[in-house]
């Protein structure tokens, strides 16, 4: 990505990716990177916006750790009041959590034998996030106290199209030495997956049963055999937000076996 995005209040969209390159034994697949987000309350002591979207998350898959810090080290003018950690802790971290509780202790991995990846190793906003940002953070705002226009993107699933960034993420793959993959939900077996097996585009095909569900598959990706296994998305596993009760439930089951 050659251009440049900014959240609110001038933090610059980075790309955010594995940093331990050394060979795991897994490989997880995500969607898209995570933010850091932060409470935005004005001078007079009210809430502006509960949880706005000011910085790329530190680490892919993110847990919530030292949020705190990361947000008082943003600058906010006086006369807009400041920014605080969120009141519900589900607002940071949340995926990164439920991924080391619900899926790595099942299968007994760890950050430190995983190498994490992302379709899309950037944070991009939500409606709900694009409507706070229009209404709070607007022209009048900038131009008055100089600050930095909001550029990040609303989440496109077009993004995920990219003949590029599936070679970037084969590499990874192949660099990663796993002999595991674990891919979460739909849109990783669909702009991933699908372009080696074209067997497979969704996660209801590997099967949606208690006897089916998490089963680990044999296939073949780019000459190599590896033993695939497909969830649901850490936040249908942790009910984060609009959730399906189905997979939830299906990888409830899955933990229990």
């Amino acid at each position: 990505m050659s251009e440049k995005y900014y959240f609110p209040f001038g933090q610059e969209l980075k790309k955010v990716e594995q940093n331990d390159r050394s060979p795991k034994k897994a490989f997880v697949l995500g969607v898209y990177a995570s933010a850091v987000h932060a409470r935005w309350i004005d001078k007079d002591g009210k809430q502006k916006v509960s949880a706005l979207a000011v910085a790329s998350e530190p680490e892919i898959f993110w847990r919530g750790e030292n949020a705190d810090s990361i947000i008082k080290k943003i600058e906010v003018p006086e006369d807009l009041g400041t920014l605080t950690v969120p009141t519900d802790p589900k607002l940071n971290g949340p995926s990164g959590r439920a991924l080391d509780e619900l899926f790595f202790k099942p299968l007994g991995l760890n950050r430190n034998t995983v190498w994490l990846c992302d379709l899309l190793p950037f944070s991009r906003v939500n409606e709900n996030q694009r409507k706070a940002i229009e209404k709070y953070y607007n022209q009048e705002i900038i131009q008055k106290y100089k600050l930095t226009p909001a550029t990040i993107p609303l989440f496109d699933k077009k993004e995920l199209n990219s003949h590029s960034r599936r070679a970037e993420i084969l590499k990874e793959l192949e660099d990663s030495q796993a002999q595991t993959l674990i891919l979460l939900g739909d849109l990783p077996i669909y702009w991933f997956l699908k372009f080696f097996d074209k067997g497979y585009s969704r996660l209801s095909q590997f099967g949606e049963s208690m006897e089916t569900y998490g089963k680990p598959h044999q296939r073949s990706i780019n000459g190599r055999v590896y033993e695939v296994i497909p969830l649901c998305h850490p936040r249908q596993a942790g009910r984060l937000g609009s959730s399906s009760s189905k997979w939830g439930m299906l990888h409830d089951s899955w933990i229990k076996k």
